[in-house]
């Protein structure tokens, strides 16, 4: 990246322990919006020129709804993280609203038939997917050390907002994570016979303070991937965790190829996981730790398709029959 002013941005959000995924996002935006007013600098603009931007992109552009949320968080953490002088609670724009979706949920017996039909090599992270409630990348990012089988638990660091939260652990799932760590065990011993093996990438310079952690059993991804590879950072040689699209590939060829008439996805599982719990008896407090939310109101939504479904209300047809 040649601009110095968007590398400082990089290196502050790096600082800041925000997502790479988030760093990248964040920085396109800036960019676009820096362009978008002929590379004056952001210091010197504020609220009028975010507010003709985001217009831009909504009628001119005709972004999505999400996309122009993106837009908006972007320049909203530059303004009031990065250059300390918020933008105005009261911003004017044209916006392509949108609806909030209910969830698509899985029935158990469509769970049960998707999980017993999907590829081996997918089948442990989406039966964590279903039986903890994990996001996807929280699967593909788990860790060795992150499962507990002691307390039948598994701990998520640095999730979304930056949260930690301790998930439950299926006792089904005990025996086959028990194998998978062997396996990461033998990839490692495999690896380490490599002379340009650098371990795996530790967050938070942690690699610095413990230089030895990277190459113990203990970090090693859960669900490493097929082949060592580059570290785009530091250009060492390393094995990261699998591609999360091969889950998603996955989830969806699968639910095609049984015939289930809904658009399925690996959040279906997390949806699924949710609703199911409410049905067992669980309190809407239980179900927001176990999902990580900040605001239960975000949970209810799993009560809200709970009560409009077919058996919450009696349809007058009924009293026809």
């Amino acid at each position: 990246m040649k601009s110095a002013f968007l590398n400082s941005v990089r290196d502050f959000m790096m600082v800041k322990r925000y997502a790479k995924r988030t760093i990248k996002s964040y920085l396109l935006w800036i960019a676009d919006y820096i362009r978008f007013h002929n590379y004056t600098h952001p210091i010197k603009m504020a609220d009028a020129e975010v507010q003709q931007y985001l217009t831009h992109i909504a009628v001119k552009r005709n972004y999505s709804a999400s996309t122009q949320a993106s837009a908006l968080n972007a320049l909203v953490f530059l303004y009031s993280k990065y250059l300390s002088v918020p933008l105005s609670n009261e911003l004017e724009f044209v916006n392509s609203g949108r609806q909030r979706k209910l969830p698509v949920v899985l029935t158990v017996s469509e769970v049960q038939l998707l999980l017993a039909n999907i590829p081996e090599a997918q089948s442990l992270p989406a039966s964590l997917l279903y039986g903890s409630g994990l996001r996807l990348m929280e699967c593909v990012r788990l860790r060795v050390k992150d499962i507990d089988f002691d307390y039948r638990c598994k701990r998520i660091w640095n999730s979304k907002g930056g949260k930690h939260r301790v998930v439950t652990l299926s006792n089904t799932l005990v025996a086959p994570l028990k194998t998978q760590s062997e396996k990461v065990q033998h990839i490692l011993a495999r690896d380490l016979q490599n002379p340009d093996y650098a371990g795996v990438w530790m967050p938070n310079q942690l690699a610095k303070k413990y230089k030895s952690a990277g190459k113990s059993i203990e970090w090693q991804y859960l669900f490493p991937a097929n082949k060592l590879s580059t570290d785009p950072e530091s250009q060492l040689t390393r094995r990261h965790h699998i591609d999360e699209k091969q889950i998603q590939r996955a989830v969806r060829h699968t639910a095609q190829q049984l015939g289930l008439k809904k658009s399925v996805t690996p959040h279906t599982l997390r949806h699924s996981f949710a609703t199911h719990l409410l049905l067992q008896g669980a309190d809407i407090r239980t179900v927001q730790d176990q999902l990580g939310h900040s605001d239960v109101r975000t949970t209810q939504i799993y009560t809200h398709i709970l009560q409009r479904g077919g058996n919450a209300v009696v349809s007058p047809l009924e009293l026809l029959k």
